[in-house]
C-alpha cells in the first residue's frame, strides 16, 4: 500500500515524521508524494501561529474529500494541531480515521493497520499519552532531506513558557532524548551519507539538565564531532540566556562544529521582553554578541524577532530597530504577532492592529535588508569552504558550468546561497570545495572555485 505524508510545520516536525516512515517501511508500506496515487495518507500538522494552522486544516479538508470519495482508505492526523484540537477535528472533519497525540507517534504503525482492517469511514479511537512521556533516539528513519543534510532532534517541549507561545501546552515539558539514543541515530545518519548534521530542539542550550542535572550540550557536540562522516554540525535554536563559555568554546574549539548560532531575541525592548515572559534584556543581548563576536570573530549569528507584540509601543518599536541596527545580525527574520489562544498575551490588553504589525514588521525587514546586502558585498575578496546543492543546466555556458551551494552561513533551506560560476569540471552534490567570492546578489553570493 502507497502512503502519502504530508508534514507541515518545524525541522523538529520533519524529524518525527521520517521516524513514522522508517517504522511503516520497515512493515512494508511505500510512499508516494502523488495523491491520485495514494491509499491512505498521514498529516503531520503544526499550530504554533495562525498561518500554521490554516495550512494544517486546509490540508486535512483536502484530503478529508478524497477520504469521503474513497479515493482514501485511510486518514490519519499527528502533529501539534492533533494534540491541540482532538475534539474539534473529530467533530468537525468526520473523515479523520484516527488522530495520533504528541507523545504517540510511535503509534502510526497499529492507527494504521486498524484503519484499514476496520474500513470505516469514522473516528474510532484516539491515540494519547502523556505528555511527560520521555522522547527515544535512535529509531529507524526514511531520510527526507535529500541525503546531504539532516536534523538530530535532542529534546522535546519547553519549559520557557513565553506569554505569546502555546508549545509547553502542546508539547510538554523539556525532556532530553538520551545521550546514547542521540549518537546512535547520529552514526545512523552519517553512514546513510549525511555529511550535516543541524541540532533541532525548541531549545537546544540546556540539553540534558533534565535527565543528567547539567548542561550537556557541549559534551554531546563533542562526541558527535568524533563520528566519521560529518563535516559540518550546526546547532539551531540557542537561547541567549543559556549560553554559557563551555559551549562557546566548544563552538570555537572544534572544526566541525560551523561557526554559526541562532539566538531568537524576539525584542529590544525591555519592558516588552518582559511582558514576553523572556529572560534576559537589551543590555544582556549586547553583552552576549560582543563576546561572541570576540571569541568567534567569524561567527554568524541569526536571530528572530516578533512585531506588534501587545502593547508594543512606537518607543518599544524604536529600541528593537536600534538594537539590530547597532548589533547587526547576519540573518533576522521577523514574524508579526500572532494572538494564540490559551495563552497569557492573547488576553492582554492593547492588542496591536495587523497594519502597525505589518508596518513594523516591513521596517524591521528594511532594515535589514540594507545591513545584509552590506555584509554580502563585504565577503568579495574572501575564499570560503562551500557544499555543493546542485547543478544549474541552464546557466552553463562556454566558460564552464554553475552550481548552487552553501556557505557554513547559510543553514539549508532558511539562509541563502552561494552561486558558483566559470566550473570547469564536474562537481557532485555533497562535494565540500574552496570558493573565491566575486560578487554578490542581494542576500546571495557568486564565487569561482579554486582548486
Amino acid at each position: 500500500m502507497k502512503i502519502l505524508f504530508v508534514s507541515l510545520g518545524c525541522d523538529k516536525n520533519r524529524v518525527d515524521t521520517e521516524v513514522m516512515l522508517g517504522a511503516l517501511a520497515s512493515f512494508g508500506y511505500s510512499f508516494t508524494d502523488d495523491e491520485d496515487e495514494a491509499e491512505a495518507a498521514v498529516v503531520n500538522t503544526c499550530c504554533f501561529i495562525n498561518d500554521a494552522k490554516e495550512e494544517s486544516i486546509n490540508t486535512i479538508l483536502e484530503l478529508a474529500e478524497r477520504r469521503k470519495d474513497g479515493q482514501l482508505k485511510a486518514l490519519i492526523v499527528t502533529g501539534c494541531l492533533g494534540q491541540r484540537y482532538q475534539e474539534e477535528i473529530q467533530k468537525e472533519i468526520p473523515e479523520v480515521d484516527e488522530i495520533l497525540g504528541i507523545s504517540s507517534t510511535d503509534k502510526i504503525l497499529t492507527a494504521l493497520d486498524e484503519t484499514l482492517k476496520r474500513n470505516k469511514l469514522y473516528t474510532h479511537k484516539n491515540y494519547f499519552e502523556d505528555l511527560g512521556k520521555r522522547p527515544v533516539g535512535g529509531q529507524k528513519r526514511v531520510i527526507t532531506t535529500g541525503g546531504l543534510f539532516n536534523y538530530l532532534k535532542i529534546a522535546e517541549g519547553c519549559d520557557k513558557r513565553c506569554t505569546y507561545c502555546i508549545i509547553p501546552k502542546v508539547r510538554g515539558s523539556y525532556r532530553s532524548v538520551p545521550m546514547e539514543e542521540l549518537l546512535k541515530e547520529a552514526r545512523d545518519l552519517a553512514e546513510n551519507g549525511v555529511t550535516e548534521l543541524l541540532l533541532v530542539a525548541q531549545e537546544t542550550t540546556i540539553y540534558g539538565t533534565d535527565i543528567y542535572g547539567e548542561k550537556k550540550l557541549p559534551e554531546l557536540l563533542h562526541k558527535l564531532c568524533e563520528i566519521e562522516g560529518f563535516k559540518w554540525i550546526r546547532v539551531l535554536y540557542c537561547y541567549p540566556e543559556e549560553i554559557n563559555e563551555e559551549l562557546i568554546q566548544t563552538i570555537k574549539s572544534e572544526p566541525k562544529i560551523c561557526h554559526y548560532l541562532d539566538l531568537p531575541i524576539q525584542s529590544g525592548s525591555d519592558r516588552i521582553l518582559k511582558k514576553m515572559g523572556r529572560r534576559t534584556n537589551n543590555a544582556e543581548i549586547r553583552a552576549l554578541v560582543k563576546h561572541l563576536r570576540e571569541e568567534i570573530p567569524d561567527i554568524c549569528l541569526r536571530t528572530t524577532l516578533i512585531s506588534g507584540f501587545p502593547g508594543e509601543t512606537a518607543k518599544d518599536h524604536n529600541e528593537t530597530m536600534e538594537l539590530v541596527r547597532d548589533l547587526r545580525f547576519d540573518r533576522l527574520g521577523v514574524f508579526t504577532y500572532s494572538q494564540e489562544e490559551d495563552t497569557p498575551a492573547a488576553t492582554m490588553p492593547d492588542q496591536v492592529t495587523e497594519r502597525v504589525k505589518n508596518t513594523r514588521r516591513n521596517k524591521l525587514m528594511r532594515l535589514q535588508q540594507e545591513i545584509a546586502f552590506e555584509a554580502a558585498e563585504a565577503m568579495i575578496g574572501k575564499t570560503v569552504e562551500a557544499v555543493i546543492e546542485g547543478r544549474i543546466t541552464d546557466a552553463d555556458d562556454e566558460d564552464g558550468l554553475s552550481y548552487v551551494a552553501r556557505t557554513y552561513k547559510d543553514a539549508p533551506d532558511i539562509d541563502g546561497y552561494l552561486f558558483i560560476t566559470g566550473v570547469q569540471r564536474e562537481l557532485m552534490t555533497g562535494d565540500y570545495v574552496k570558493v573565491l567570492i566575486t560578487g554578490s546578489n542581494e542576500y546571495d553570493l557568486i564565487g569561482e572555485m579554486r582548486e
